[in-house]
């Protein structure tokens, strides 16, 4: 007979709860669904363990680079479910990001010879303090066209895109320093600094890699190319990269590949590269001691090209701050340990993984324990000087992870696709799991700080094949989720990434971020600071001004709210430049509006509080509608508005618009009656509301006072009505008694939710 741990009968028992087994009647309807869909009790312990209750929410939040889209990936651990793509490299219009004049400043500051609207994002890396992730903010690199992007996590958006001044691609960014005081960004392909022609018979002595330390100002959150720093490196691939922490910091460490320094050329008869860049049986793994790097562009001994700071190699060289090591040919990842002991790398031409011992790197340069130099002068540590360990794992090794138990890693392995873990310090396998298929990267939670949590692995897979239903050629990517809290590895859930292709992830504990929920009034939100356009209830203005020379400008300071646009006509002249500047007057949480306008490319994204504009050229006469794109209110479709461009020289007619349909004194009476009817319900949520310690929940509170502002926009709708009732002016005392309702309605929509979540969350009853 077969045993059953506890562990898994009482999991096994939260699964028949959770899943309403509580009677023989809903037990016989389980077995019959794990009938009819072919399920086992292994299905279903692997579903218990990812699966999220409505409204419930996850551990871990994973942020994934979205390869070709140019894209970060948001989503949660281990429900696995998508929750946000952030815009970084590339135009995404759900945010509007690319399309309002705020973003594209953003994306203009990345322009990389020209107007590039595509990157090929990497790696991921989250700001750290002491070693652990503080939530704060992520890099990510792109690949094709180097640069580094910097994502607030107190909103995730992208707020600043930097371009590296020398180098011509980058794998291997981004990676920060325990405290996020610099950021590693490694060449890929050899180039010349300099931004000119330079044949391929001088790649050896013209061509050059090198690692970037981008310098990070917490204060301002903002990456400060004035104060980083290049370190010059022969023309090898330089890869990946890692900093050093607690007994190593102050040291970090970058793999590269093809050392050969081979150029291939089959249409000139040469063999490809392939074959030229992976005939030596060992490549360099990159020492550098930054802190000392970094002393000595303060000292003035680096030179400058194209405007920034490059340490050559023999400065570094001369100042003990470079050496190489040699490690298993074509690596991918170099991984410093918890306490900064080891390092891990693994080639995947190798079917090893070799530690490094970071002690003996050192006696190594004290000794002055080196096998020779390369051909650019670069002491050579021994490999065999260097190593704590070396262990067979399989075919292709690639990328290592750190658990939460002590001297316990994951490794990739490509070729074989299957993840092993094994023991670092003994140097043994410790267990291996097959995935689907040719997995690249792998992520632990927090598994490259100084406190892995260990607990899941999530496989990033570049193959999916027969996992999904077929959509044509281009399949997804397959991120496979994997339960390590056990001796076993436990495979629970394939999910499809159908976005790019996603590289590498970075997984952080949920309760690390602190993301607002909306903006202060009249927000920049890519500037964080107040927007000269910001723009109140009852101050929207429409102005068209021209030059001397004739060129018009029409600019509009306007708001959103449910459920209307102000202006809601908007006039130009064929030829103007238009300005739009629109506010967000909402308070109450995922309030979004959004603004799009036949024909000229304008799509904004107004969260709660944004001010975004836009700026366009109204260049051809005509009837142009706009709407909000976001459905946020009943009367969402009748959010809408005119552009009105009219042709040169176009006169007026000084006819009256006919009306359409016409409100008499008895229609007025009974839109009141329901606006004293709707009254007496908001009047009954507000005394359960007020009668509770509602204080005690902030969402509450933000949505008493997003109530309270609705409440005042219907007060001066309801005094519109009246006096224009004492006039006998009953289509628009009407008119003005229905806006009175939407108000109304929205009012005790907002309240009926402060109620729900009132009762779902235990608020008490206060006796007066």
């Amino acid at each position: 007979m077969k045993i059953v741990s506890k562990s898994v009968v009482s999991l096994l028992a939260g699964v028949s709860i959770a899943l309403g087994a509580i009677s023989t009647a809903s037990a016989s309807s389980l077995e019959d669904v794990m009938k009819a869909r072919g399920l086992t009790q292994k299905d279903l312990l692997a579903a218990a363990k990812t699966y999220t209750p409505t409204g419930g929410r996850d551990e871990y939040l994973a942020f994934s680079s979205g390869g070709q889209s140019g894209q970060v990936i948001v989503y949660g651990i281990p429900s696995m479910r998508i929750l946000k793509y952030i815009g970084v490299f590339t135009p995404e219009p759900w945010q509007g990001y690319g399309f309002d004049d705020e973003s594209k400043k953003v994306l203009a500051e990345g322009q990389v010879n020209g107007h590039i609207t595509y990157g090929d994002t990497h790696h991921p890396a989250l700001s750290e303090t002491n070693g652990d992730y503080d939530g704060q903010y992520l890099f990510i690199n792109d690949k094709a066209n180097p640069r580094i992007a910097v994502i607030d996590l107190k909103d995730f958006e992208t707020k600043q895109i930097v371009v590296n001044p020398v180098f011509k691609s980058s794998h291997g960014g981004a990676f920060v320093s325990p405290n996020t005081d610099y950021i590693i960004e490694a060449a890929q392909y050899p180039a010349p600094y300099e931004n000119k022609f330079v044949p391929l018979e001088d790649f050896n002595d013209k061509y050059r890699g090198g690692m970037t330390y981008w310098k990070f100002d917490r204060k301002k959150g903002r990456i400060d190319p004035s104060h980083s720093f290049t370190v010059m490196a022969p023309p090898y691939s330089q890869d990946l990269s890692d900093f050093g922490k607690r007994a190593s910091d102050g040291w970090s460490f970058t793999n590269s590949f093809c050392s050969e320094r081979y150029v291939g050329g089959i249409e000139k008869g040469r063999p490809p590269y392939e074959a030229g860049c992976s005939q030596k049986d060992t490549d360099f793994l990159h020492v550098v001691n930054w802190k000392k790097a970094e002393q000595l562009v303060k000292a003035g001994k680096a030179v400058k090209i194209n405007g920034t700071d490059v340490l050559p190699i023999d400065v570094m060289v001369k100042n003990n701050a470079l050496f190489l090591i040699p490690e298993s040919k074509s690596p991918h990842g170099v991984d410093v340990s918890p306490d900064g002991k080891y390092i891990i790398v693994s080639g995947k031409l190798d079917s090893h993984a070799t530690v490094y011992s970071f002690d003996k790197i050192q006696k190594a340069i004290k000794n002055k324990d080196f096998e020779g130099k390369d051909a650019y002068g670069i002491p050579i540590i021994s490999m065999k000087s260097a190593i704590h360990k070396q262990v067979e794992l399989g075919l292709g090794p690639l990328h290592t992870q750190y658990g939460s138990r002590s001297c316990v890693v994951y490794t990739s392995l490509y070729v074989d696709s299957m993840v092993a873990k094994w023991d670092y310090c003994e140097g043994k396998v410790l267990d291996k799991i097959s995935i689907h298929y040719n997995i690249g990267h792998l992520v632990t939670m927090e598994g490259d700080t100084v406190s892995p949590d260990g607990k899941y692995l999530v496989a990033l897979n570049k193959l999916a094949i027969d996992r999904f239903n077929p959509v044509g050629p281009l399949h997804p990517q397959n991120h496979q989720l994997i339960d390590i809290s056990g001796d076993k590895m436990v495979l629970l859930y394939d999910m499809p990434i159908p976005l790019g292709e996603p590289h590498y992830v970075v997984a952080i504990r949920a309760d690390k971020l602190k993301p607002i929920v909306r903006f202060k009034s009249g927000w920049n939100s890519r500037t964080d600071t107040r927007s000269k356009f910001k723009t109140r209830a009852g101050r929207e203005k429409t102005t068209r001004t021209c030059d001397a020379e004739g060129n018009c400008r029409v600019v509009v300071n306007g708001t959103t709210i449910r459920s209307h646009i102000t202006p809601e006509t908007i006039e130009a002249v064929a030829g103007d430049t238009v300005e739009i500047h629109m506010t967000n007057l909402e308070r109450a949480e995922d309030e979004t509006h959004g603004f799009a306008i036949f024909a000229h490319n304008v799509n904004l994204s107004l969260e709660p509080g944004a001010t975004v504009s836009a700026t366009f050229k109204a260049g051809k006469e005509g009837v142009y509608p706009y709407y909000c794109t976001e459905f946020c209110s009943a009367l969402h479709l009748e959010m809408e508005g005119y552009l009105l461009v009219k042709p040169k020289g176009y006169k007026a007619k000084s006819v009256a618009g006919k009306t359409g349909q016409t409100y008499g004194k008895s229609d007025y009476e009974k839109q009141v009656k329901t606006n004293n009817d709707t009254q007496a319900v908001i009047n009954s949520v507000v005394g359960y509301i007020t009668s509770t310690n509602y204080k005690d929940f902030p969402p509450v509170v933000a949505l008493v006072e997003d109530a309270t502002d609705q409440l005042g926009f219907a007060d001066d709708a309801k005094k519109k009505a009246e006096t224009a009732a004492a006039k006998s002016d009953w289509q628009n005392a009407t008119l003005w008694a229905g806006q009175h309702w939407q108000y109304q309605v929205k009012a005790a929509d907002i309240g009926l939710r402060a109620k729900t979540y009132l009762e779902q969350h235990g608020a008490k009853v206060i006796k007066k």
